[in-house]
């Protein structure tokens, strides 16, 4: 196979980027065929970088396993099985932080209602409920600067970024890094129903009841301490196991 690593390893993988495109289409979170799912492939044979990504003007519900675009790091198209091509300036803050994260197998980017919300007050997320709480002291911010095709923009991003696995677009969307694509699909739902939650809450024009700053870092610790048992100790993933019997249910041709 052009990506040069284990056929298992590249299914596999495959096989997820096409469950998390149609997860996050289920969810209601794409963007017609706007905003991308990257997962970065094992290296080549001689160590070049590849990436996959979805082929540009499908829908997020009508991404395959066998469709997905091959690229390299800076979206040329290496492989092509759909052959519609990419929206390789789309790619460009991807691709700088894959390069940069070396960690982040997964990259994922929305433009959702809610996230677009909460990005756009200077307060941003905050930690009004246990949802929430799961990113207390875990959030980026990067101010908006026009659209995102300035390739000296991605400099940018990735510093504001550092280490963290959530960004905050302020007044654009939300950033995922996963060390896996189910822990980046597992964490935008969370970050999602957090922004649909505060949304919620600030609109019936009470007093917001923000937690306090132990009791959401212990919180926090502990969605963190459940996420490193997956990623770092490997034990059994039970919530993606769910999520991909759903797809199985209501849309089995995501693994074609």
């Amino acid at each position: 196979m052009p990506d040069g690593a284990p056929t298992s390893t590249v299914q596999t993988l495959r096989r997820d980027l096409a469950a998390a495109y149609r997860l996050i289409a289920l969810e209601g979170m794409d963007d017609g065929i706007y905003t991308h799912i990257s997962a970065r492939l094992p290296d080549g044979p001689k160590g070049e970088k590849r990436f996959l990504l979805n082929p540009f003007g499908l829908r997020f519900d009508e991404v395959t396993a066998a469709n997905l675009v091959t690229v390299d790091e800076t979206g040329a198209v290496i492989d092509d099985p759909f052959g519609a091509g990419v929206n390789a300036a789309g790619f460009t803050i991807h691709s700088a932080v894959h390069m940069a994260r070396h960690d982040a197998l997964c990259v994922l980017h929305t433009h959702t209602v809610a996230g677009v919300a909460v990005s756009s007050v200077k307060e941003g997320l905050l930690s009004l409920n246990q949802w929430s709480a799961q990113f207390h002291g875990r959030i980026a911010y990067h101010a908006y600067e026009g659209i995102a095709l300035d390739l000296a923009e991605r400099e940018r991003i990735v510093a504001d970024l550092g280490d963290r696995q959530v960004m905050l677009l302020r007044n654009h969307g939300t950033l995922l890094l996963g060390r896996s694509v189910s822990e980046a699909v597992k964490l935008a739902l969370n970050l999602e129903r957090s922004c649909k939650a505060q949304v919620a809450a600030l609109g019936m024009g009470l007093t917001a009841d923000v937690l306090p700053e132990a009791v959401a870092e212990h919180t926090a610790r502990q969605y963190q301490n459940a996420y490193d048992s997956v990623e770092l100790r490997g034990k059994p993933d039970p919530e993606w196991a769910a999520h991909l019997r759903r797809l199985d249910a209501h849309a089995p041709d995501y693994r074609g």
